[in-house]
């Protein structure tokens, strides 16, 4: 057990009392699939001048519009940012971890933490301001701040919370659908004229969604962390069984609860009303959590089954290294791409938005104006894509994400001397701590 996660009251493997090992595969997998989840599920938002239903899906699209709406909603919304929220608590509980091994102590280790939040918060805000009103940054950041003492409580703690939290959950989920019942849904603030006007209305909207949406990720952020002291995603070959049933169960939990919205939303379901479409809104959002995990355990799964060899490196490294394409325990080239997407993951998460709006908005390509939700998937696609072959272009040349190396410069201005990157590694080493 970690010095840093506090005692456990449930019975759980032993922890090394050594420094963490290397990078796993795992948790970069999950996040660079998260990005296409994330990619799918924000890219519809950038289409306007039409109506729509709960999930922002139009109302007069075609066949394959309402295809497309209808595995969107059963699959993505609502899903993508669960598991972004367990791998955050997980990747919180690692650099917590990391941290300690080095010799700091729990105030400094706190205070990284918080401060990495803020920076968050204000990476957060310069999206809004210049790119997206969806931004989901500034709401991890709002968590890791708030949450931060979370990392000390007991296991039985933790899961409590998250279950007493789920309940707080299901009572607020029930307040967007009625409004939309009420009100109708509310324009997307993406179809200004031109990108001084856009930025009142994004800034606006990025205010009251980005403190609302933490609100839906406080369980699976908890879960994350009660993962981590176990590394239930660093350890997947120990974990195999837990991780098959979340997998299992999340998913299918998460297909049967979000079926009925996903009818609603995709016009097969049009006799519905609002005694019916409240509950199926609340019953999707909640048992978006069960996906959102499910998601991670099966990346965990997936990572098991690349790593052919014992011990094989989670993370790629350069070309010719032991964790490289080709050589023995190789993850492969698609994972090792996607493992380069996830090991970048905040600039490809930024370099989407910046795609979405120079091809979307009405004062550049203007395509949200023309393309139905279908099309706005494929795009969606075509964008993650390159990112994946970008990071992947950037692992070769032994480059990190230029968004991953100015947080850290900023989160650890006040820890130490900064001493260097290593490609395909855990980051920054600090000296002076």
């Amino acid at each position: 057990m970690s010095r840093l996660s506090g005692p456990s009251d449930l019975a759980a493997p032993a922890r090394p009392t050594g420094p963490p090992p290397g990078r796993s595969l795992a948790p970069d997998l999950a996040r660079g699939t998260m990005l296409l989840l994330i990619a799918l599920a924000h890219a519809h938002m950038y289409l306007y001048g039409r109506e729509t239903l709960f999930r922002g899906y139009r109302t007069d699209g075609g066949t394959v519009d309402r295809v497309v709406a209808g595995l969107q909603v059963l699959l993505v919304d609502g899903r993508a940012l669960p598991m972004f929220a367990a791998i955050f608590g997980y990747g919180m509980v690692r650099l917590a971890d990391r941290r300690a091994a080095s010799g700091a102590d729990w105030p400094q280790v706190r205070n990284l933490l918080r401060r990495r939040s803020r920076w968050l918060i204000v990476f957060g805000f310069v999206h809004a301001l210049l790119l997206f009103f969806g931004d989901i940054l500034a709401t991890y950041g709002l968590l890791g701040l708030v949450l931060v003492g979370m990392l000390r409580a007991r296991d039985r703690t933790l899961l409590w919370v998250a279950g007493l939290w789920t309940l707080v959950f299901v009572a607020v989920s029930v307040v967007p659908p009625l409004g939309i019942i009420e009100n109708g849904s509310t324009p997307m603030p993406t179809g200004a004229e031109s990108p001084l006007a856009a930025v009142g209305p994004r800034v606006g909207t990025w205010a009251v969604l980005a403190p609302m949406l933490t609100l839906d990720v406080v369980t699976p952020m908890l879960l994350g962390i009660w993962a981590a002291r176990r590394r239930l995603l660093d350890e997947p070959g120990r974990h195999r069984r837990l991780l098959t049933w979340v997998a299992l169960g999340g998913i299918g939990l998460a297909v049967l609860g979000g079926t009925p919205l996903a009818l609603i939303d995709s016009r097969i379901w049009t006799d519905w009303s609002a005694a019916t479409a409240v509950p199926a809104y609340v019953l999707h959002s909640v048992t978006g959590i069960g996906a959102g995990l499910g998601y991670a355990a099966l990346t965990g799964l997936v990572a098991h089954r690349l790593a052919a060899a014992p011990g094989s490196p989670g993370s790629p490294g350069s070309p010719g290294s032991p964790g490289s394409p080709g050589s023995p325990g190789s993850p492969g080239r698609i994972a090792t791409a996607l493992a380069a997407c996830g090991q970048r993951s905040l600039t490809c998460y930024l370099l989407q938005s910046v795609a979405f709006v120079a091809l979307f908005s009405p004062w550049a390509a203007g395509l949200g104006g023309r393309l139905g939700d279908a099309g706005a998937s494929a795009v969606a696609l075509g964008v993650w894509l390159g990112t994946v072959l970008l990071a992947e272009a950037m692992r070769r040349a032994g480059r990190r994400g230029p968004a991953e190396v100015l947080l850290r410069r900023l989160s650890y201005r006040n820890a130490g001397r900064f001493s260097g990157l290593q490609a395909g590694g855990e980051g920054p080493r600090w000296e002076g701590r």
